[in-house]
């Protein structure tokens, strides 16, 4: 078993072989995701190639893992059933179960398929050991654990399949910001990023705006404008149109920057190219709303932490660049591991 050094040094050289890559394996590279997922544009990958390299070093791999023992209690299989809805999603989970000693038996999405077997192929070069730790599965009937990620319906499904497994089961999740009216248009503009990078695809992503009443939408369409590019794209500008469309024939009032509908609901994840908003009167006020739906709530973008059991706070821009230790539903992947592998 490679010891826990051996280990911390591969995955830092994962992100020095991404950070290298040459144009002609860029290229490569963007062309087949896309060419498997048309949603995974070449910016789209490059930005989650960069998300990779940022946590892929040897400084912050050792600050998350700072508590993992040298070796395992024991090495234990762990299923993972991968999501696909943006690039590279499911490879966080991937890195916990090999940092930790672990057997990864990986069920990968048919959505991101070819991307996470790029980057396995590039583990198993640099350290051939690990190909005995890491197997991709159509089931997962010889796992010891699973952790499974999917929308609120596949959940249930899940729960019922996965029940006699330690589990971890991750339903729909969303983003939300929090605007005062105060936010120079730095901060709005940033917070395009959040809505609008992966299209709105990810459980990061802001789908929800809580606004003060009488908020003036102007200064945050403005600053959105530079990404109206998004509607270039075939399949984001078809949920715009048909998202469009239904408001209309149904006279529901709606908000329209040409690339993007605002509708005001008390609905925490709308569809692609719609972004919900919903107004408060105070700060109690809304500090209530984000608690009655903050199991729901993946991150909350805002000038300043809501002081709410939702700790998951981040600045404006920021939604799409997690940390290693910003665990998806706020549930300790490392530790769950750890629990396993002891049991």
């Amino acid at each position: 078993m490679l010891s826990l050094n051996d280990r911390i040094r591969v995955f830092s050289a994962v992100g020095t072989v991404l950070q290298n890559l040459s144009e002609y394996e860029i290229e490569e590279l963007t062309a087949r995701a896309q060419s498997e997922n048309s949603w995974f544009t070449p910016e789209s990958v490059m930005l989650a190639k960069e998300g990779l390299q940022r946590y892929l070093n040897e400084e912050k791999l050792r600050h998350w893992i700072k508590e993992l023992p040298a070796q395992p209690a024991s090495v234990k299989k762990i299923g993972l059933v991968m999501a696909g809805n943006i690039p590279w999603v499911g490879f966080h989970d991937l890195l916990t179960v090999l940092i930790s000693g672990q057997h990864a038996l990986v069920k990968l999405s048919s959505q991101d398929s070819f991307l996470i077997r790029y980057i396995i192929n590039i583990i198993t070069e640099l350290e051939p050991q690990f190909e005995s730790y890491i197997t991709v599965v159509d089931k997962l009937n010889t796992a010891d654990a699973i952790i499974a990620t999917g929308g609120d319906n596949t959940s249930r499904y899940f729960e019922y399949y996965f029940a006699k497994y330690p589990h971890i089961i991750r339903k729909n999740r969303t983003g939300v910001a929090v605007l005062s009216g105060s936010e120079p248009g730095s901060e709005l503009r940033a917070l395009g990023e959040d809505i609008f990078r992966y299209f709105g695809l990810g459980c990061r992503n802001v789908s929800k705006l809580f606004v003060p009443e009488q908020y003036d939408f102007e200064p945050l369409f403005q600053a959105l404008q530079s990404y109206e590019n998004v509607a270039h794209h075939h399949k984001y500008n078809n949920n715009y149109d048909y998202n469009k469309s239904i408001y209309l024939v149904n006279r529901e009032p709606f908000l329209d920057t040409g690339f993007a509908l605002f509708r005001q609901s008390d609905q925490l994840v709308s569809p692609i190219s719609v972004i919900f908003y919903e107004p408060y009167q105070n700060e109690d006020e809304l500090i209530q709303k984000l608690s009655a739906v903050e199991e729901k709530i993946q991150c909350v973008v805002a000038q300043q932490p809501m002081y709410t059991s939702h700790q998951n706070h981040v600045q404006f821009g920021q939604a799409q660049q997690p940390e290693l230790w910003d665990y998806a539903d706020g549930v300790n992947t490392l530790a769950f591991i750890q629990d396993v592998s002891k049991s």
